[in-house]
């Protein structure tokens, strides 16, 4: 009959090893959470008590006015249901969208990426210059740049004049197409953010890979496709969803140089939900409305997330 031998440990007499302890301890103690305790209750004041009362709100008839300001009552999914079947809402949404696709997915991203790669071939000075000068657009409060875009292309505005003195006709866009103007204007204001994205990530590819495309003979058109492109995707995908839903947030910009107007053909849905709260006083229809542009904006991170590689979703 034999008999397992015994630990090395016990045979030599010494004790039992210590199970290893993490740095921070493997327990939260009374010591380490009390200084937590003041960044927990703001937290819980600022951010989730006003997503919970916004939850309320959205399933209530509550208002600034009327019935629903002297006596609030939970309506359910009627909010909802309301503005599925209002036909301003769904023109809100059309233009969201629109507005989101021509000024950020496409406008932003593209005048960054060509931007970063320009500046990335630029000397110092221009580098700087045109830099500088793309930030300092950015930096504006957006009040400031609604003015200046307002008067840059109103009627007797900055663009008129340069038309008009090459020949070619006067412009409104501001009644004509102010979707468009107002997607102009974001591109204007937002561009900088995508510069500097892709200025980071074209800056992280190696040198090497480029020498040894170049040696295969792949052109420039061909570097940028079959090199840069994979590369840049992690910060690609990043980029698209940081800047949709920075634009699909944009209020100020679009209140200052159109109103949502003219007859609402530029009003996205941050402006929707503005005039029903605060001008029409229905505050829990206009928190529905804010919920469901959430749920957009939640839908469009999916999608981009669904862009990256797994190794970057870890």
């Amino acid at each position: 009959m034999t008999t397992d031998a015994p630990p090395v440990a016990a045979r030599a007499g010494s004790p039992a090893p210590r199970r290893r302890r993490s740095h921070l301890g493997d327990r939260l103690t009374l010591s380490r959470a009390l200084p937590m305790v003041p960044a927990g209750l703001l937290l819980i004041g600022f951010m989730l008590g006003p997503i919970i009362y916004s939850l309320y709100l959205a399933f209530t008839d509550s208002a600034i006015r009327g019935d629903g300001a002297a006596e609030t009552s939970f309506v359910g999914f009627d909010n909802f249901m309301d503005a599925f079947t209002d036909g301003d809402f769904w023109n809100a949404v059309g233009l969201t969208l629109i507005f989101t696709v021509v000024s950020a997915v496409i406008g932003q991203n593209v005048m960054g990426m060509l931007l970063a790669l320009l500046m990335e071939r630029a000397n110092r000075v221009v580098s700087f210059l045109v830099t500088s000068l793309i930030i300092a657009a950015w930096i504006l409060p957006e009040v400031v740049a609604g003015y200046l875009l307002y008067t840059f292309f109103a009627s007797e505005g900055s663009l008129n004049t340069l038309l008009t003195s090459v020949g070619l006709p006067a412009q409104d866009m501001l009644f004509t197409a102010p979707i468009l103007a107002v997607s102009f204007a974001n591109i204007w204001r937002g561009t900088a953010f995508s510069m500097l994205v892709y200025s980071a990530a074209l800056s992280s590819v190696p040198g090497d890979v480029y020498e040894s495309a170049a040696l295969d003979g792949a052109g420039p058109v061909r570097r940028f496709r079959s090199v840069t492109l994979p590369l840049m995707r992690p910060a690609i995908a990043t980029n698209l969803m940081l800047t949709t839903l920075q634009t699909l947030s944009v209020f100020g910009l679009i209140f200052i140089m159109t109103g949502g107007g003219p007859a609402r053909q530029s009003q996205t849905l941050p402006l929707y939900m503005y005039e029903q709260a605060f001008s029409y006083g229905q505050l829990g229809y206009g928190t529905a409305v804010a919920l469901l542009l959430l749920l957009i904006g939640a839908v469009a991170s999916i999608v981009y997330l669904r862009l990256l590689p797994e190794e970057d979703k870890r």
